[in-house]
């Protein structure tokens, strides 16, 4: 399977943190390609690499058996940071001394800059950083000298100021964290004037390398990938079919359970993109197959089981097939990596998990290097509409887990209405783009209301949206009151069978921001 390399990258070296997604992106958002990989995994230096970024930890470098690298040997090679325990592996490493902090440090403090150097280029002197961490460095190694400090700890950045090798410096706090003020501009200025990046890694050298390592990987063959109007599969389509034109085969199955409209302006917009997709009308299937189930897993597997079996019913169609495309992103790929310790396998995610066993096809997943604002970014530039690539995330098992109890096409008919009408709300009021996710759920309960003279008993929706960044956490959205009231009121007055509205003002955690 074909990962981008570009001409220059940065390693990053995960020692378990919570925070070394944070680190790829900063790079990322620097135009630096970079790969996260477990600090125990081999690698190769090469010509490629520029630089190193040793991740925090939630190990103490005292421990009886912590994680660790030869971080001399690194330097002696590339460029290296230590962020957080990798700048305390790197003083222990080298002969200087790290203590237990008389109290954890956790949170904002202020960095105070002691010494000019390229690291800290541009820095005011004082700025706010965030500090997570229960050791502290209390002596340096021979040579090594310190760059800045805190009003908590004498060491907050430092250098080694002579020796042979490449550069090698060490930040006690988080740079990459948005309350880390400059903390952007430090990871900038190692990669540009430490690690002499070039900034190369941009949107549309992603496309041209890709294509044509996808031309070389792919060859002549056929190539089958089951769509879902989602903004991954889309773009990796997109680029596939750049490629190989029309020996890629979507399929693109309407499972009953997707948005009002949504099938059909999917297929069209594939159409302008001059993809090769066939849609297979299968509402029905599902909604026989989920009569009577109300457990949610139970509906999960129902959806998901069905689908591989409408799915593989049309690949068999098509002959010849050697590849299966998917659109894994890079957190699919992370997600699916044990690291020692601290970074248990958080899930096994649906498209690194494997293909059936029925299926002899070897997969090709040319956004398996990308993070999701990076593949929008591609998607952008391969002439994508906006519409499209900026909706919201969308559940797998779609309005399913959105209708709690059983499902049923008129229950779905009611959701779809609803949601359809909330949606454009959001979209008219400019509020769409504010919030992270939105969607109505159908409850399984009836209420009584009055609509002029005559009295009702019909169902309830709730209305969710919440904000956030990547969805591991998230707060409720504070839509205006005049807002919920008049898409209230609209959903009440168009939607037969809905006489009641409710707005959801949980946060995840405790709440998910799905219902089931």
């Amino acid at each position: 399977m074909y990962i981008c390399r570009m001409t220059e990258k940065i390693l990053i070296l995960d020692f378990g943190s919570q925070f070394t997604q944070l680190i790829a992106r900063c790079v990322r958002e620097a135009n630096v390609y970079c790969e996260i990989i477990p600090y125990n995994k081999p690698f190769v230096i090469d010509s490629t690499l520029k630089g190193i970024i040793l991740s925090g930890s939630p190990f103490s470098v005292n421990d009886a058996a912590p994680p660790i690298v030869d971080v001399a040997a690194l330097a002696v090679q590339v460029p290296v940071l230590g962020v957080c325990y990798g700048a305390q592996l790197t003083a222990k490493q080298l002969g200087g001394r790290v203590d237990k902090s008389n109290k954890r440090e956790y949170g904002r403090a202020i960095l105070t800059i002691a010494g000019q150097d390229a690291l800290l280029q541009g820095l005011p002197p004082d700025s706010h950083v965030w500090m997570s961490h229960s050791d502290s460095i209390a002596a340096l190694p021979e040579g090594f000298e310190v760059l800045a400090t805190t009003s908590s700890i004498p060491v907050a950045a430092f250098r080694r100021a002579s020796g042979n090798g490449f550069p090698l410096y060490g930040l006690q706090f988080h740079p990459e964290v948005h309350h880390s003020a400059e903390g952007k501009k430090i990871i900038s200025n190692f990669l540009i004037n430490v690690c002499g990046c070039t900034q190369n890694f941009t949107p549309n050298a992603f496309i041209a390398e890709t294509i044509e390592n996808l031309k070389k990987q792919i060859g002549d063959a056929k190539v089958i990938m089951g769509l879902s109007g989602g903004v991954d599969s889309t773009v990796a389509a997109t680029l596939i079919s750049r490629a190989i034109g029309k020996n890629l085969y979507g399929i693109f199955v309407d499972n009953g359970l997707l948005r009002k409209g949504e099938f059909e302006q999917v297929l069209d917009i594939y159409k302008q993109l001059d993809l090769n997709v066939t849609g297979i009308d299968a509402k029905q299937l599902f909604y026989d197959a989920l009569a009577g189930k109300t457990d949610p897993e139970a509906k999960r597997k129902t959806i998901g089981g069905l689908f591989i079996d409408v799915f593989q019913q049309e690949a068999a169609k098509i002959e010849d097939a050697s590849f299966l495309g998917q659109g894994t992103i890079y957190p699919d790929v992370i997600e699916s990596i044990s690291v020692h310790g601290p970074s248990a396998t958080i899930k096994s995610h649906h498209n690194v998990g494997g293909l059936p066993a029925t299926m002899k096809l070897s997969l090709v997943e040319p956004l398996r290097s990308l993070f999701k604002d990076e593949v929008r970014k591609v998607g952008l530039a391969l002439g994508i509409p906006h519409d499209l690539l900026f909706r919201h995330p969308f559940p797998g098992p779609g309005l399913a887990i959105r209708i709690l109890g059983e499902v049923t096409e008129e229950k779905v008919t009611l959701l779809q209405d609803a949601d359809d009408l909330y949606t454009k709300a959001l979209k008219e009021t400019g509020l769409y783009d504010k919030v992270w996710q939105a969607g109505t759920i159908l409850l399984p309960v009836k209420s009584v209301g009055v609509m002029g003279d005559e009295r009702t008993y019909e169902f309830t929706v709730a209305l969710r949206a919440v904000t956030s960044v990547d969805g591991m956490t998230a707060d409720w959205a504070h839509l205006p009151y005049e807002f919920l009231a008049d898409i209230s009121n609209n959903i009440i007055n168009h939607v037969p069978g809905i006489n009641r509205v409710v707005y959801d003002i949980s946060s995840k955690p405790p709440a998910t921001i799905e219902w089931e």
